[in-house]
């Protein structure tokens, strides 16, 4: 089933853009693809060296392939894949088919202690797709750059975040990885409601103050995370 066969258009969320232009659209998950991982696996390996070759690239390149085809057709600006905190053939498909990276992370010492292992495990990957794709002209090189890191969750004391969590936002930025200057605070009233609702926090009306602040933190975030995919 092709990609665009699963693309919705909400109108929740598109209602709001009435007098702005644009519009999201949307794939959603589906408890369904639990085991796809599994099933993808199955499809790799070969008997000779060039059907392994050419399984490898059918199966990590497979979402590249199909978002190509989409993107063609719908001239997104941007397209965004949320990604779970995995490494699986699912989570390798996504960077295959993606030019830039944003790796969300909470400033504490698991979440810091993964961004490097992500790092070296994202450029081992993409050396081995471009060297089995140097050697098949149906396929092309790949090149995504990580971005940077937005850190989530942050706890605010004082107009900053809390000094347990500022270590490790240091700690990450000694990685030499890049580190937005944006947050995300932590606030479960908030965030949970949208969900619920299908409307981002960020297309909400106001309800407080802190509402407010975190509205400003995101449009904050956009906008950095706009000029570094260079748009």
């Amino acid at each position: 089933m092709p990609l665009a066969a699963l693309r919705v258009r909400p109108e929740p969320i598109n209602g709001r853009f009435t007098n702005r232009g644009g519009c999201v659209d949307l794939i959603s998950s589906h408890l369904g693809l639990i085991n796809v991982d599994l099933e993808l696996a199955t499809l790799l390996g070969g008997a000779s060296p060039s059907q392994t070759q050419k399984k490898y690239l059918k199966v990590h390149g497979k979402l590249r392939e199909e978002l190509q085809i989409l993107g063609d057709e719908m001239n997104y600006d941007i397209v965004l894949i949320d990604c779970p905190p995995n490494f699986n053939i699912v989570t390798k498909n996504a960077l295959i088919a993606s030019d830039k990276i944003l790796i969300p992370a909470k400033p504490d010492y698991l979440s810091t202690l993964g961004i490097d292992y992500l790092k070296r495990s994202v450029d081992s990957l993409i050396t081995d797709y471009n060297f089995y794709a140097d050697k098949d002209d149906d396929y092309e090189r790949v090149s995504p750059e990580i971005i940077g890191v937005i850190f989530t969750m942050i706890q605010i004391n004082s107009e900053q975040p809390i000094a347990a969590q500022r270590q490790y936002i240091s700690q990450t930025k000694r990685l030499r990885v890049p580190v937005f200057e944006s947050i995300f605070r932590e606030n479960k009233t908030i965030f949970s409601d949208a969900p619920r609702n299908g409307i981002p926090v960020v297309l909400n009306l106001y309800s407080n103050s802190t509402h407010s602040s975190i509205v400003t933190e995101i449009e904050e975030f956009v906008d950095e995370f706009i000029e570094k995919i260079g748009e």
